[in-house]
């Protein structure tokens, strides 16, 4: 089991640092794309939550950055309730991080230099699969994935309906376990832009 942030005094001011450096441990000890999924909670207008798992790409002061299908369950949330909690859960160090704060889209440009990374079969897929439509059988994403193809060949461009998001973290709270349950939480609140409180909780 690793160790811990064991005391306020321990853990930096800023807590990006400390995700920083929690992140960089993960990658070196999580199995392959691990370290980098995280579950993602939105909910209605009316407050009835859902939560799937989605892939953090990228990361930096601003916040955490995810894409999806503007019209998926959790797009269509997100217009109406445009707040979000991601968890991220590294089994080999006994170790999560929760963040919740305010979603928004990103420029379509960053969307755009983010989907031509992607590989071809990405890139095509978002073309063919309406996200969270009822189908008929797999025998439709198939065909929308080889209509996609003959149309775009090579260099598929972005759909208007897909692209990134950024959460920008109002709290982040980082929990470290350790034995007998009396695991190590710490939370710090956004206080103004650059300026945060760091609390510890009770496990």
């Amino acid at each position: 089991m690793a160790g811990g942030p064991y005391t306020l005094e321990e853990i930096p001011p800023d807590p990006f640092e400390l995700f920083e450096g929690w992140l960089a441990e993960a990658r070196a000890t999580e199995p392959p794309d691990r370290a980098d999924a995280m579950a993602l909670a939105t909910a209605t207008a009316g407050g009835v939550p859902s939560a799937r798992m989605v892939m953090l790409r990228r990361f930096d002061r601003r916040g955490f950055v995810f894409h999806t299908n503007y019209e998926s369950r959790k797009g269509r949330e997100l217009a109406k309730n445009p707040r979000a909690g991601v968890v991220f859960h590294w089994h080999e160090l006994h170790r999560q991080v929760i963040v919740t704060g305010e979603v928004r889209r990103l420029p379509r440009e960053e969307s755009e230099a983010y989907f031509d990374t992607r590989p071809l079969g990405h890139r095509l897929s978002a073309w063919a699969s309406h996200q969270d439509e009822v189908i008929s059988d797999r025998s439709v994403l198939e065909r929308g994935f080889t209509e996609a193809a003959e149309r775009f060949g090579e260099d598929p461009p972005l759909p208007d309906y897909w692209g990134g998001y950024l959460l920008t973290p109002a709290t982040m709270e980082f929990w470290q376990g350790r034995a007998d349950r009396l695991h190590d939480r710490v939370r710090y609140e956004r206080t103004d832009p650059d300026e945060w409180r760091a609390d510890r909780l009770a496990p």
